[in-house]
């Protein structure tokens, strides 16, 4: 059923009718060997080029690879690539899906900033090994597309909620609606602090759902309380310096966050999931978090 919905008057479903997707077992990271602030391509990297301590970021990219591997998820690791320093942050270069059949595919994105588009046909060529089908958006009608960086699945359903403002074109999700034959909720993100949805849009599970709500319209405020049972709010303080929001939820249960957002993390437990704090202070000097550093996969 593809379509965008842009109001919540558009709505004519509910998550219960909508095809159940499985939840993703497996787990991509990019090492951060050569992770670095070289560049200025979003607020947070302003006044840290060249600051990032390197031996503090691989420690802190290995407990969050280690975390993922206790949960039990199949962690596949490749190198990262001279001259790309932040293809660590994974999320951004493609988005993966499976089907109703269980037909694995992959969208590769179309990077807004000119400084990052070859990471997509790095991570491309790693696709190439598995066994996805490659899908690419049409480059004459799409500017631009960071993958799940700004799309990003409900859980265990085949819906997607898709930010656009900063560094996605609403018109992509014409196309990735069609590709993959699923409906899109289309968020307007109105910061250039919450330039990706995922700074701002955390999906903890299938009723559950941690924003921070300043980053949104009140339209896409509506779509979001329309359709989520709970939704957590954080603060203005812990979602711009601490990147709460950037968290990630990969089993519907256990939550890994940036560490020292006490606020999100009792709300957090409040609501039933179990927190785990991960140190990420070198990345989010790039602007980028726990949610950033890894692809789900099928």
């Amino acid at each position: 059923m593809p379509k965008i919905y842009t109001t919540a008057s558009e709505i004519d479903f509910t998550i219960g009718e909508l095809p159940k997707m499985p939840a993703p077992s497996r787990v991509l990271m990019v090492k951060p060997t050569y992770f670095d602030v070289e560049y200025v391509i979003n607020p947070h990297m302003k006044d840290h080029v060249g600051a990032v301590d390197k031996l503090q970021a691989q420690n802190e990219w290995e407990y969050l690879e280690e975390a993922y591997e206790e949960l039990g998820f199949d962690v596949q690791t490749i190198d990262g690539v001279k001259g790309m320093p932040d293809m660590v942050f994974c999320a951004n270069q493609s988005l993966p899906f499976v089907d109703s059949d269980g037909n694995k595919k992959v969208i590769m994105s179309i990077m807004h900033s000119s400084e990052r588009k070859g990471e997509v046909n790095a991570i491309e060529a790693w696709y190439r090994t598995q066994d996805y089908e490659i899908l690419h958006l049409d480059p004459s009608k799409v500017s631009d597309f960071e993958g799940m960086g700004d799309a990003i699945w409900h859980f265990k359903r085949q819906l997607l909620w898709g930010g656009y403002g900063f560094r996605s074109s609403i018109n992509a999700y014409q196309q990735v609606s069609e590709l993959l034959n699923t409906p899109v909720i289309a968020l307007e993100l109105v910061d250039d602090k919450f330039y990706h949805l995922d700074t701002c849009f955390c999906v903890l599970n299938e009723k559950n759902v941690l924003i921070y709500p300043d980053a949104f319209t009140a339209a896409g405020l509506e779509m979001i309380y329309n359709l989520f049972d709970n939704v957590i709010e954080a603060t203005s303080y812990e979602a711009e310096k601490l990147f709460a929001v950037n968290a990630t939820c990969p089993d519907g249960k256990n939550v890994l966050i940036q560490q020292g957002c006490t606020d999100v993390n009792q709300k957090l437990r409040d609501a039933g999931f179990s927190v785990h704090e991960f140190s990420t202070y070198e990345f989010i000097k790039s602007g980028g978090s726990v949610f950033c550093m890894k692809m789900m996969l099928w």
